[in-house]
């Protein structure tokens, strides 16, 4: 069991681990504090589940992360292999291996998936040869059992909740990233669209990549276990622990979670 994933400020980081690390950070949307001092590490191989109610602060923390420019942090740093990442742009943290799939992914009419996914491959990782990166996108593909016809079709135009997110769970399969933050993936899916897309994710799981699944309701991790669970709320992370804080979460629910968290002063 590892420890506790909270970090105090100012703790030493292993600089050679896929460990992201966040230390008192505040951000602004708008001219709004959003976050107020969130404490929080996600470390390689191990999946973790950030809940929170409506306005909690969650895809604020997922956009933050990721380098959206709306996002304007006023204190606080986000370490990733011990570098401090938020004098980075979107497109450095994602060649330094941070993937974030959207709650909602933009549809591209014209563009293929395929072509999409070219294009990022490239970006992130470096060119690929036409043909060796048709036969990593087909092997990808058949992996997670979606049909070859898909990748032609145009990014998410006339796409289902459902596929649009496992277009997402494609994109994170064929860039391979060290650090994938899900912002809501579950969002506006039936039951079936969530088993599949949490097939995908268990399928894409190892050792060298830490997750991220930042919903609001603990139905998606039914179909995904998390190593940690964190809670945030009124932008700090107030509680964490195992996967049973989800489920007393599931039978509680917030009001009296965090009734019980004040009370215990965590």
């Amino acid at each position: 069991m590892v420890d506790t994933q909270v970090r105090p400020v100012g703790a030493t980081v292993d600089s050679g681990a896929n460990t992201l690390v966040i230390e008192d950070l505040h951000v602004n949307v708008g001219g709004k504090e959003i976050l107020r001092g969130v404490d929080l590490e996600v470390r390689q191989g191990a999946i973790h589940a950030l809940l929170g109610p409506n306005g909690s602060g969650k895809s604020t923390l997922a956009n933050t992360i990721a380098g959206h420019p709306k996002y304007e942090v006023t204190r606080g740093r986000v370490l990733w292999r011990g570098e401090n990442i938020l004098e980075l742009s979107a497109d450095e943290r994602a060649k330094l291996g941070i993937f974030l799939a959207f709650q909602y992914p933009t549809a591209i009419p014209g563009v293929s998936v395929a072509n999409f996914l070219r294009l990022a491959v490239r970006n992130v990782l470096g060119a690929v040869p036409a043909i060796e990166f048709r036969r990593r996108l087909r092997a990808t593909m058949n992996d997670l059992k979606m049909d070859d016809k898909f990748a032609t079709r145009y990014l998410n135009d006339g796409f289902s909740g459902g596929e649009k997110k496992r277009a997402e769970i494609l994109q994170l399969a064929m860039l391979k990233p060290k650090l994938a933050i899900l912002d809501e993936t579950d969002s506006g899916l039936d039951i079936d669209a969530m088993r599949i897309v949490a097939d995908g994710v268990n399928r894409l799981k190892n050792p060298e990549m830490g997750v991220m699944i930042i919903t609001h309701y603990n139905r998606f991790l039914n179909y995904i276990r998390p190593d940690f669970v964190h809670i945030l709320h009124e932008g700090r992370v107030v509680r964490s622990g195992g996967p049973e804080l989800a489920e007393h979460l599931e039978g509680v629910g917030y009001d009296t979670l965090l009734k019980e968290t004040e009370a215990n002063g965590r």
